[in-house]
């Protein structure tokens, strides 16, 4: 340490002559360290630019390294700005979509409160309930019809203001309860008040985190209450509260269509901020606590950054323009930068892949393996986007070739297997159509039976002309070309039909018919209410030996149909009815047993107006009441 002289060696003079002077450190054994390490260094570097493979290999190994590396810093960010732009304009498209959903279907539960066409009757049925009887069995059947219109009920109440007087109808176990009493308490519920000095005569209560105030009609699961109120409208002073009891199951079906995944929650609140759903009650009350919800009041349509427990959410909403009801949902940012971040290790892994492959691509015959294996990929990128008609070519006898082949064979395979199973499908919807047409269409010898009415005129018998002219009507209208016919024709039909009935039942067989005059150009399937009028006629009619009256409505629901055919026998079994509705789920080639009618009926109503039509049943010991349910008016 103490000596200041530079130490060179013989060695080190001849490289110092040739240009390679190494430096040297003060220290004796330092200085041998260091020159020993750049020897091999120097020696290393010798080596591998001895050979064109090494080059290559150090070649294809920087660039990769640079690539890589550059490209996924560069993606990672990319990505992440993307990935934010793209979660907010997908999620305000979505909740836009889903909130008008559900004030479409707000809207359908106030307008399905408001009696329309039967207001007045339905006040004069409310203000003198207390002394007729018949107003309160209107208001008993008003009630149940309002039930039975919608899905989504859990109960319906009808709160009478000056006598303090409910009616109400709700499901209990498997029946369905009408109830009537006197209750002073609802009067000091907080909604009643409410309700009563709105302009706009509804109320919308939550019960989603807070149950029903009272416990006349509202099941554990019902998740909101609306209140109508219903004014005189002469005085319009109110005269009643009408309480509908609605169960989450629409709410929950349009609700599917905003997918909530891990890291994210969804609100539903109306223009107060009080929730009508709510997927964790704990994250609604963190949010309620920190000021978040006040916070929307002052906010537009840009999303929201929210921190919560070092957790940062990005808090996307849309509230309706007509009552303001508001669909919010935090997504965690954390979840928003996910697909960033595994694309980044994915670019890692990748990169560190390529590194690999580098050292066999300047040893092999990298064009030859990858031009053949990337016509295939192409080929099949094109098959996975739908062309079906592609062939790749084949080349050789290897490997690459024998796939390729089986590709080709593959592709073919499938274009055959899509175009037979199209064919099929159309053949048989054809054979279904074609099989219930025949079943319920029946061939008759309409000239035979013109000629027996011609002979029992001649012979003085008109009233079996008249049955034999009402029987070739009939035939004649069962085998005529039409499919759809219009209700009026259908309902002469029935009229042609009851008269051959009566001449075997007599006056044991009525029948009203209760259709609207607007109605009567409605397009139905032919001898769809036939087909009901024959199951009264078999459980009801041929069952008892007092008179049965047959009852045949049809009415509008929103824009829906409903006509119905209700008897007053002694109803169907239940065990029987189960069958029945069972049978409804079946296969056309599984049909089996007495009940063919109404299962063909079912069938040709879904395959006709598609699967949200369809037949309902209703039976009990009063009696059985069938509805034919045709969506959209038929068309």
């Amino acid at each position: 340490m103490n000596s200041k002289r530079n130490i060179i060696t013989g060695d080190e003079q001849q490289m110092g002559r040739k240009g390679n002077r190494l430096p040297v450190t003060k220290h004796p054994y330092l200085g041998r360290y260091v020159k020993v390490t750049k020897l091999k260094i120097t020696a290393i570097w010798y080596v591998l630019s001895s050979r064109l493979l090494y080059k290559l290999v150090i070649l294809f190994t920087s660039i990769i390294i640079l690539v890589v590396t550059s490209l996924t810093v560069i993606s990672y960010q990319m990505i992440r700005k993307e990935s934010v732009k793209h979660s907010i304009e997908s999620t305000a498209n979505n909740l836009l979509l889903v909130n008008r959903n559900l004030q479409d279907y707000m809207d359908g539960i106030a307008q399905y409160s408001l009696p329309q066409l039967q207001y007045d009757d339905l006040i004069h049925a409310i203000m003198n309930e207390k002394q007729e009887y018949a107003s309160r069995m209107y208001l008993e059947n008003y009630l149940r019809r309002l039930y039975f219109g919608r899905s989504d009920l859990d109960g319906i109440s009808l709160y009478i203001v000056q006598e303090q007087k409910y009616y109400s109808v709700s499901r209990e176990s498997y029946n369905i309860a009408s109830r009537s009493g006197y209750d002073e308490d609802i009067a000091n519920q907080p909604w009643y008040n409410t309700v009563l000095h709105r302009t706009d005569n509804q109320y919308f209560q939550s019960l989603a985190l807070t149950p029903a105030d009272n416990n006349h009609l509202a099941q554990p699961d019902s998740f909101m209450a609306y209140h109508r109120v219903l004014r005189s409208i002469a005085s319009r002073q109110p005269q009643a509260i009408l309480t509908f009891y609605v169960n989450p199951s629409a709410r929950d079906t349009i609700l599917q269509d905003t997918s909530i995944d891990a890291g994210e929650h969804l609100i539903f609140t109306d223009a107060n901020h009080i929730p009508f759903y709510v997927d964790d009650p704990l994250f609604y009350q963190s949010m309620l606590a920190s000021g978040l919800i006040k916070q929307l009041q002052y906010q537009t349509s840009d999303p929201l950054t929210w921190t919560i427990d070092q957790q940062r959410y990005m808090v996307m909403y849309n509230t309706s323009t007509s009552n303001q009801w508001t669909l919010m949902k935090p997504i965690l940012y954390s979840q928003i930068y996910e697909v960033a971040n595994t694309t980044r290790n994915l670019s890692y892994l990748i990169g560190a892949g390529f590194l690999l492959i580098s050292f066999a691509l300047v040893t092999v015959l990298a064009n030859e393996i990858t031009r053949p294996l990337g016509h295939l990929s192409k080929q099949m990128n094109r098959f996975s986007s739908g062309e079906f008609e592609i062939e790749a070519t084949v080349k050789g006898q290897d490997e690459i070739a024998h796939l390729t082949k089986h590709f080709n064979d593959m592709v073919r395979n499938t274009n055959e297997l899509i175009n037979e199973r199209y064919r099929m499908k159309l053949v048989e919807q054809n054979a279904i159509l074609k099989a219930l047409e025949a079943e319920l269409n029946p061939h008759f010898l309409y000239n035979a039976l013109q000629a027996i009415s011609t002979k029992a005129l001649r012979s003085g018998r008109l009233d079996i002309a008249d049955m034999v002219d009402n029987l070739a009507q009939t035939l004649r209208y069962c085998i005529g070309g039409k499919d759809i016919v219009m209700a009026s024709e259908e309902l002469k039909h029935i009229e042609r039909y009851l008269s051959l009935q009566k001449a075997r039942f007599g006056s044991r067989l009525q029948m009203t018919v209760d259709w609207d005059d607007s109605l009567l150009q409605l397009p139905i399937p032919k001898l769809s209410i036939q087909s009901l009028v024959e199951n009264s006629i078999k459980h009801a009619v041929e069952q008892v030996s007092e008179p049965v009256m047959i009852t045949i409505t049809a009415h509008l629901t929103d824009q829906d149909v409903l006509i119905t055919v209700r008897d007053n026998g002694p109803g169907i079994p239940p065990d029987r009815l189960e069958q029945v509705l069972a049978s409804f789920k079946q296969t056309f080639i599984e049909r089996e047993g007495s009940h063919i009618g109404l299962q063909n009926l079912h069938t040709r109503l879904q395959i006709l107006y598609g699967e949200q039509a369809g037949l309902l049943i209703a039976s009990d010991k009063t009696g059985t009441e069938l509805s034919m349910h045709i969506p959209q008016g038929g068309k």
